[in-house]
């Protein structure tokens, strides 16, 4: 009978790029009853790689364990851990689902509520906002900034881009 994950995380580690040693972090993760369901190879170079595991876990409780036993690993090293609330998709996936989304909506409201859920899910945001040209929120998923500091934002980001 398959394992039941009710908690995600998607957790940074640091490796030496060798054969074996992903296995070794797999094994471990394997101890503490958690699943691999998912992984992003970030980064590869200088004898390190760096890898994003989308790990399911029976309980929230086995973070701090999962993370011993991943650090056990001779030169592993564990830069970050964040919850998700569901498995990451793969990204090829993940872009063919938010296409047919954008494509079903019938309205512009409807529109702009699938873009910013979709949005919100894919990158696991804790807020999204929709901003016009003109600097006016036309949409927010999660608790975004006050519209002054996206305003502020927004004008940071155009003198970059202007060269400023």
């Amino acid at each position: 009978m398959p394992r039941v994950s009710s908690h995600y995380c998607v957790v940074r580690v640091w490796l030496p790029d060798r054969p074996g040693a992903l296995g070794q972090v797999a094994s471990r993760i394997g101890a503490v009853r958690g699943d691999v369901v998912g992984i992003e190879i970030v980064e590869r170079d200088g004898g390190q790689a760096i890898d994003e595991l989308v790990v399911g876990l029976a309980d929230e409780a086995l973070v701090e364990l999962l993370v011993r036993e991943v650090r056990a690993v001779d030169g592993v090293a564990v830069e970050d851990v964040r919850t998700v609330a569901e498995p990451l998709l793969d990204p090829r996936l993940a872009a063919l689902d938010a296409a047919v989304a954008l494509v079903a909506a019938r309205s512009k409201e409807e529109l702009t509520g699938a873009l910013l859920d979709r949005v919100s899910s894919d990158l696991g945001a804790d807020w999204v906002a929709l901003v016009d040209g003109d600097a006016d929120l036309r949409g927010a998923v999660g608790s975004p900034p006050s519209p002054a500091w996206l305003l502020a934002f927004l004008q940071a980001a155009r003198s970059v881009e202007a060269g400023c």
